[in-house]
This record gives structure tokens, sequence and C-alpha cells, in this order.
């Protein structure tokens, strides 16, 4: 409830004179070119605008969003209602996975309530933007990849316990792994938002892989390797691989089918060069790669070096601190009593969460290296995914929106680990605080009731910057804690 009265609250601002605000300008109507095409109940129409120029992400988000456009119009309401909905259902689906990873209802409410106060994921929810959809994605495919592991997990001791392991020197056969080929399925969701979808489905993939590994050398599988190479590699790769290939392809089936398309007829109207390759591959095929290299071309493009520049533009390393949000909305010098007030939105980290990005990594990486707690694995995964590669690519230009993917991930990292402190610790002996608490608590268990109420204490201190609220200047320099915030 927290989490969908949080994100539907003000859904209609703010607006920009009655459109939509920042990158909303690009997405929004994309989406609603989308509803005016759609002729199709099946297909879905097409981002047939030429005014757009070259429009660089794949379709599927946009498709998603036209859903609630053709509900409610061409209406601030339109425009983000769906991505609300999946904000809210980003929150349910983190607790899912951290139920699932510690077997504890205590956890899951912890990454909730957490997750409920974080900034960027409550503002990548109000807006008709692409992060969130892929944000739900691959948290949903991390919770689908726990609930194999978990269910594969059983299924290995029960043979063990049955003695039926020695069979084979391989190891048993699974058969087909319903919860994987989840995985696959929201992996391949998430690739048909964003091009970095590729990155999750490299990283879940040798989780996957590696995780099938280590059951079968923990039950004592002869050749533990080779049964891993031989009845698990082919299986997932099919399901972590060519199912999210299979999806992607479907979310361009719109494109496919219609005889407008951008570059649809790429290999006939002169676009694609006499001498290129593509010319010997099938209309449609040629004219969809030749899209394709157009946006890696354009994305390619996009560096520092190369002299692209923006305002809010920031690199990975600032991410794990937060230290450059991005302005999305501003008014100011509104009048407001004897002084002056403003109207600022901003896409925001709840410094007490995104403070604890690296020590929660940290602890993570100590309690899966040294006390070997697997609890700690997807998350530190998901994490990687999600910022690793990024890293690799520093000189391209980069937002915080793109650090949106990695936070749930964190988060569910702090409530292991604040899971891992409550009841734990000396008994704390102070007075008022037995009389408040009715008992005697434990020193961890303060701990995180008071980190608890600091996440709540800057969420709505901070929430100005979340919902565009007008406040006095006074208050919104006092935000203002870092030179690169404002």
């Amino acid at each position: 409830m927290l989490a969908l009265l949080t994100r539907f609250l003000g859904l209609n601002t703010p607006v920009s004179g009655g459109t939509p605000i920042f990158d909303e300008k690009h997405y929004v109507p994309q989406a609603w070119d989308l509803v005016r095409s759609w002729d199709n109940l099946f297909i879905g129409g097409i981002e047939s605008n030429p005014g757009y120029g070259l429009v660089v992400h794949p379709p599927l988000a946009k498709q998603i969003m036209a859903l609630s456009e053709m509900v409610f119009g061409y209406t601030p309401l339109g425009w983000r209602f769906m991505a609300a909905a999946f904000g809210t259902a980003t929150i349910i689906t983190m607790m899912a996975l951290a139920r699932q990873i510690s077997n504890s209802w205590q956890v899951a409410f912890l990454a909730g309530l957490i997750g409920v106060c974080d900034g960027v994921l409550l503002v990548s929810s109000k807006f008709g933007m692409l992060d969130i959809f892929q944000v739900f994605f691959v948290v949903a495919a991390a919770w689908a990849l726990a609930r194999d592991n978990n269910a594969l997990r059983m299924r290995l001791h029960n043979a063990w316990r049955n003695g039926n392991l020695g069979a084979s020197n391989f190891g048993p056969r699974f058969g087909f792994r319903w919860w994987r080929f989840s995985a696959g399925v929201f992996l391949g969701l998430s690739l048909g938002v964003k091009w970095s979808g590729l990155y999750y489905i490299f990283f879940f993939g040798l989780l996957s892989v590696f995780s099938d590994l280590a059951l079968r050398r923990r039950y004592g599988v002869r050749r533990y390797a080779a049964g891993t190479l031989v009845r698990d590699t082919p299986a997932a790769l099919a399901s972590l691989v060519l199912v999210p290939l299979l999806l992607y392809v479907w979310t361009w089936r719109a494109w496919f089918a219609s005889e407008t398309s951008v570059y649809r007829h790429a290999k006939v109207d002169g676009t694609i060069s006499a001498l290129s390759p593509l010319k010997l591959l099938p209309e449609p095929i040629a004219g969809w790669l030749y899209y394709h290299g157009s946006v890696l071309e354009f994305h390619a493009s996009l560096t520092s070096s190369g002299g692209h520049h923006h305002p809010w533009d920031s690199k990975p390393w600032a991410w794990l601190v937060a230290a450059r949000p991005i302005l999305y909305y501003s008014s100011t010098d509104i009048e407001c009593g004897e002084g002056h007030c403003r109207r600022m939105l901003y896409l925001f980290g709840t410094p007490a969460i995104w403070w604890c990005v690296v020590p929660a990594v940290l602890w993570g990486l100590w309690a899966l290296i040294v006390r070997h707690n697997r609890s700690f694995l997807i998350p530190l995964v998901g994490f990687a995914a999600g910022f690793l590669p990024w890293l690799a690519a520093f000189d391209r230009q980069m937002y915080f929106f793109y650090a949106a993917a990695f936070i749930p991930f964190v988060i569910v990292l702090i409530a292991l680990a604040l899971g891992q402190m409550i009841n734990r610790g000396r008994l704390l002996r102070w007075r008022w605080l037995s009389a408040l608490a009715g008992g005697q608590m434990r020193s961890g268990t303060f701990m995180t009731i008071c980190y608890l109420a600091t996440v709540v204490a800057m969420f709505f201190y901070f929430s100005p910057l979340f919902y565009g609220f007008i406040i006095p200047e006074g208050w919104y320099q006092s935000m203002m804690w870092l030179p690169s915030w404002s």
C-alpha cells in the first residue's frame, strides 16, 4: 500500500505548459504515435513520426505506455500510469526476491520499506520514461533465478538423501526448469526496453551455470564440471540466451508488419550500400539489421571525448554516492508570502540509502567470500551487471538514471545486512529505551531501527525534490548538501 500511495500521489504534476517534462518529451509522443498507428490488437503500432529522427531504444516500454495512453488519452495520467504501476510492482518483486534468498519475511519487509523511501525508484516510477520498466524486469529475472536455484537445491538434496546421485557420473538430469525459463522471459523483456538488458543476460547466465556447477559439486557428483557442461549449460543457453533474443525480436513485430517503418525498405530504396553484406539478406531482415547498426553508431558516438556534454551527465563512480542527480523540472522565483519559492524536481537518491551503496556491497562480498553466505550472491551479481559494464564505457555520455537498475539489488543487500544485525549484540540497559520498547533491546535491533528512522526521515525531508512541491528558497538551499547537487 505504501508503494502504491507514494507512486500514484501527484501523478498529474508537474507538466511543462501542459506537455511532458525532461525525457518524457521523447518517449511519451513515441508511445502516442504507437496508439495512433495501432490497427491490430496483437501487433500494435509503430514509431513513424519522422520528427523524432532515429528512435534509439527498442519499442517495448513505449508499447506498455501506449496501453495507458489508450485508456486515459494524451494526458499526464495516460503518460505515467503504467510507470507508476510497474514502480509499485518493482517494490513487491524486490520483497519477493529478498524473501526468496533469505527465507525471512523480516528481511523482505526491510527491503520493501527501504525501497519505498528511495528517491530514484520513486521518481523513475512517476514519469513516462523507460528505466522503471527495465528495473522491474531485471528484478523479476533475479527473483525467478532465486526460485530456480532453491528448487534445484531441494531436488538435489532429495536425490542425495535417497541415494540416487550415484546412478551417473554426471549427476541427475533436471528436466525442464520453468523458473529458469521465466527468468529468460524477463531478461528478454528487459532487453526489449533497453539494450543494457544484455548485461543482465550475460551476468545472470553465468550465475545460473556456475550455481549449477557448485550444487553438483556440493552434493558429491563425481564429474560435476562435465555434468554441468553436458546437462545444464545447453538448457541454460536456450532459456537465458535464445529465449531473450526471440522475445526481443517479438517486441519488433509491428516494425516487421508495417510497410512504413523506419528503414523497413532500406535494402531497395538505396539506403543500404550496394557493397554491404546486408544486401544478401531478405529485405525485412536487412532493413532491421541496418536500423540496429544505425542505433549502435548513434550510441557509440555519444562520448565525452567527442564533445558531447550535458549539464547533468555523470560518470559511474559518482553514482555510488548519488553525487550528481538530474534536474527534471524547475520553476524559480515563485512569489509566496514575503519571499520567493521554488518548485524543483530531481532524480535524486535518498542519501541514507545511496551513501550505503559501497558499504553494503563490501559487506555482501565479505559475507559471501568469508562467511560463505550465498544469500548475498544474487544481489551482488545484480549490482555488478548494473554497474561494472558502464565502467568499461566510461567515456560515453551517461546519466544517473542508468543507476536505477542496480539500486534494488543494493537495497536487498542492505536489508540482508540489517537482517543479520537484528537481535544481535549486547543488551542495552538504558531505562528510557526499555520503557519505550517495553523491554530490553539488543544493540543490533536498536541500530536497525535508527537506520530505518533515518531513511524515513530523509524521505520526508527531501520529498519536495521527489514530488516537485513548492517550497521556500531557504528549504531548497538547506537540501543542497553537496555543490554537485545544484
